[in-house]
This record gives structure tokens, sequence and C-alpha cells, in this order.
């Protein structure tokens, strides 16, 4: 049987693709550049969403983390001083929707994540073989095994900018040296921030994030070398969005336009770019498609690669709501020249509060140059007390969206367009953001509590039991037999084991079990996105040799 590809994703995260072969000149990214000269760049990639948790719950998805209840960040996790808040709860995805992993898994993949989540839910049990820094795809049980394996180094993290927080971890062993490469006078600062000495340093610290991530991508390389693992292994690179002030929480391309680099051996011709139109929302779709899996038909994202490759989307579509402290309601769609912008709160500054992003230097800078009045008209933008509804860029003429275009006669055509996609998008999608926090959660939580998984059922078939009943905590069975697990949870996943210790391998229950002669303790755990795992079920069974 043809052994499937494997795969690599290394997300780096809060990063702009800021490499070498992307054009960037400042950038000291050999191993980056190696990838793509040996795989495709993708140029035209943009994110979901411009904030952590919503932009990755899209990537483990393949679902608009509007349409899934996860677009509002924060709201799955405690407050910085550990108070709960208000409106806590785990996104209220569909029953229909699993983590990617969890459809790997199901064809016997090997299924690590090092280490990070933050999927604005809690990963249920099904989610990774291995979710815990240092996983890696070396420790499957059988070295035969494909594998979908997932790394985080979070260098490039916006907190990596922080004065006085040099590195961030590094889920790689050895952890690499880190090294200041980038001499600030060399950095192009974006017009819409002060030209500043603190504002250059902060970009050149940025650089040399990334230049900290490249290392560990040439760590992931080597490693796939030494395995002999190369020629049928595809390495993905992505990030979730970018990491500076007008960026991150923001949807300009500053903020979701995503790095985007696929090597796969014998299918993608080496050093090559594609133009097309891609989202984050379609990583999921396109790597069950290279890898011949079913993509479910709820999935919302497209593959771009694979048997199941769609036509080029012409648009991608992207959104802000909360973002840790105040809600927004944001919505952008883009097609390759032109991004629409609706703010569904024009009355609110663009600068909403949030005391994460103002420990960020260059926002301080900013603040400090705006109260002191040295801010020109185009760094003051971002300043005013209220915001337009609509923002049209032509981003070939105007890279950094500066030129609002929305009250041009000359674009009106483009900007009904531009609408009447980004309105029947949000009608196709279910737009969650319509619906306020308290009442998702009340939804969600009816009770006020998380619900939780009901334990798995076992159902036993033999020549004269034919599964009506479930079976008891300990029975006996022939050895001509067959166990169906169940439990009554709405698209939940049901995993299992016969082995003891905490290091015990688990599987994702997809077909009638045989066990083996003698004394089994079948181990069996329900989980479900948005739900609490079931207590650990055990069936202590015998199987009695020679019988039927």
């Amino acid at each position: 049987m043809e052994t499937k590809p494997n795969i690599i994703w290394v997300s780096y995260e809060d990063c702009l693709p800021l490499f070498g072969c992307y054009g960037d000149n400042v950038a000291t990214t050999p191993n980056t550049d190696r990838l793509a000269s040996e795989g495709c760049i993708y140029p035209n990639a943009f994110s979901s969403a411009p904030i952590c948790a919503p932009a990755r719950a899209g990537v483990i998805t393949g679902m608009y983390p509007t349409s899934i209840g996860a677009h509002n960040m924060r709201i799955s996790q405690p407050r910085l001083d550990g108070a709960v808040r208000p409106n806590h709860y785990d996104a209220p995805t569909p029953h229909f929707v699993k983590c990617l992993g969890e459809y790997f898994r199901r064809e016997g993949y090997y299924c690590s994540n090092n280490a990070k989540t933050d999927y604005q839910f809690t990963a249920p049990f099904a989610a990774w073989d291995d979710c815990t820094e240092g996983a890696h795809w070396r420790d499957r049980p059988d070295p035969t095994m494909s594998f979908f394996a997932v790394f985080n180094p979070e260098y490039t993290h916006e907190s990596g900018m922080w004065e006085d927080m040099r590195s961030r971890p590094v889920m790689v062993e050895p952890k690499p040296a880190f090294e200041a490469l980038t001499d600030p006078d060399s950095v192009e600062v974006p017009p819409y921030f002060p030209d500043t000495p603190r504002v250059r340093k902060s970009i050149a610290k940025n650089y040399d994030n990334i230049a900290q991530c490249d290392k560990v991508m040439g760590q992931l390389l080597e490693q796939l070398e030494e395995d002999g693992l190369v020629d049928n292994t595809i390495v993905v690179l992505w990030s979730d969005h970018g990491p500076m002030p007008r960026g991150k929480r923001h949807l300009y391309d500053s903020g979701i336009h995503s790095p985007m680099i696929v090597r796969w051996p014998g299918q993608i011709d080496p050093g090559t770019t594609n133009e097309r139109l891609v989202s984050t929302v379609d990583l999921g779709a396109t790597m069950l498609s290279a890898c011949g899996i079913t993509v479910p038909p709820h999935m919302q994202g497209q593959a771009f690669l694979g048997d199941q490759e769609m036509p080029e989307r012409q648009y991608t579509f992207a959104s802000l709501d909360r973002s840790d402290m105040d809600h927004e309601m944001v919505r952008a769609v883009r097609d390759k020249r032109y991004k629409y912008i609706k703010n569904g709160f024009p009355e609110k500054p663009y600068l909403v509060w949030n005391r994460f992003r103002n420990n960020h230097p260059i926002m301080q800078e900013w603040y400090r140059c705006w109260l002191e009045g040295s801010l020109n008209e185009t760094q003051s933008v971002m300043f005013a007390d209220k915001r337009p509804v609509e923002e049209l860029y032509d981003t070939n003429a105007d890279p950094h969206e500066i030129n609002n275009l929305a009250g041009d006669d000359d674009h009106i055509e483009v900007l009904e367009r531009m609408r009447k996609e980004l309105d029947a998008w949000q009608k196709e999608t279910g737009d969650l953001g319509l619906i306020e926090e308290r009442v998702l959660k009340n939804l969600h939580y009816p009770d006020g509590e998380k619900p939780v998984c009901r334990e798995a059922s076992c159902l036993m078939f033999t020549a004269d039991s034919y599964g009506e009943d479930r079976a008891p905590d300990a029975f006996d069975l022939p050895q001509l037999h067959k166990l169906q697990l169940f439990s009554g949870t709405p698209g939940c996943s049901i995993s299992y084991t016969v082995d003891e210790g905490e290091n015990a391998f688990w599987r994702i229950f997809t077909t009638p079990l045989s066990l083996p002669v003698g004394n089994n303790r079948l181990r069996t755990v329900v989980s479900r996105i948005g739900y609490q795992n079931s207590e650990e079920k055990v069936y202590e069974i015998n199987v009695e040799a020679g019988s039927e």
C-alpha cells in the first residue's frame, strides 16, 4: 500500500513575510529562503483574523471563526489577574466541527503539536497524540506511521518586540542562541509610524526574532534529512497574523498578510511562485486533499493542492470582534487588488483600549509623539475619535492602505462590488459576530456550566449477542467477537487504548474492535470541541481462548 505523505507545519507566530525569498533585503532567513527555493511561495495568502485565537481556530477547524463562535478573543481564558471573565466560555462550535488532527488520526496518522494551541477553545482529548513542549514526529510508536507534526516557535510573537524580552520559548532542541543581527538604520519604517530611534529599534528586533525562527526551521529541515523523510513530507510555513500596532488587531494587510510557503517534493516544482488567492482557513482542507483524505463538506476552507483542489477563490475574508478588552465588529473582503473594510462601530476610535498592545514600544512611542503633537497627518489617523463606516484601498497603488477610496467617485463600482461580496459572505457563513456574547454563552451553556461528554458505552457482537444492550463494566467474551463503542454526545470522538500508564498510545475509534485472548483493560475517553472530556471509562474484558 502506498504510504501517505507526512506533513510538517511551522507557524512563525505573529509574522509578516519579511523574508529574503519575498524580496526583503534586511531579512536574515537562509533556511526559510532554502525552503522556498525547494518549494512554492504563495504571496497572496491572508489570514481570516488579525489576532491569535480566532485566526488559529480558523486554521485548526477549516472554518471561519465567525461561523463557529470563535471570533471573540480571550473569552475562553481567565484575565491576567486570574479572575474569570463574565462571559467565559469555550467557542460554541457546531457539533460537526472537529480539529484537523482528529481527521488525520482517524486515518492512522500520528499527530503532534509543539505546543501552542490557542484555538479559542480547549483542544479536545482526541485532537492530538501529543500536545506538549517537545512533541515531535520522532515520538510516534511506529516509525512507519505517517505523521502530521506542528511546530510553533514563539520568538516572533508580538511580545517578543517588547523591551527587555529578547527571546520567547522555542519548542525545538537544542535551543538556538539569540543574536542581534539587524541594524535599526537599515529597516523601513511604515509611513503611519513616527520615524524615531525607538521605533526603528523595535522593528529591527522583529527581524531578529524572525531570524531566530529561521534557525528553528533549519533544525527541522535537518532532522527530516537525518530521518530520510524529505521526499515524502510536505513542509508548510504559515503565520496567524502580523506583529505590530495597526497590524495585529486590524484588518489592513499589515495585520492579515500571511507568509505561505509549501514544499512538496515530486508534486510542487521547486523555486516557484503561485499568485492564487489563499486564506489560512484553506490550510486544513488542502492538507486533507494532499493526503487523499476526504474533505468534510462543512469545511469552508478550499483546497489549493491535492486531488480535491478547488478553483481559485476570487476573494478572501477576515473579521475582528473582541480583542481582549473591547468589541469592534470589523469585517473585510480582499481580492488581488482591492481591500474593503466595514466598521460595525464607527463611533469608536481605531485605538480602543488594549492593555497588552500598550506594552509595545512602537505603540508607546506613537502615543508619546501624539501627546507632544509631532505626528503628521498620516501618522495621526489612528488617533481619530471615530472611524468611517467603510474603507476601500487599492493595495497595488497604496500597499500601506493609507488613502481611503470609499468616497471616491471613480471607485463607486469597486466599492459596491466589494460591499456586495462581504454582505453575501456574512449571510452565507452565518456571521455570529451579530450576536452578543452573553447570548452565545447562554446558547452553549444553558445551565451556566460547560457541558460534559457522555461516557463511552461498549456493545458486544458475538454468535449470540448483537449489540442490543450496553455491556457491564466487566465481562467475558469468546475469541470470536467484535466490540463497538458509542456515546450519545453529538459530534464526539471516542478515544481508546488497551495500554497502561501515562504513555499509553490512544487511538480514535473508527471500526469495531477485536481484543486478544486474555485479560484486557479497555480505557475510553469521549471528547468534543466546547465540551469537557468525559471521565475515563474502563472496561475489564476477559477473552477466552478457543471459545466461539
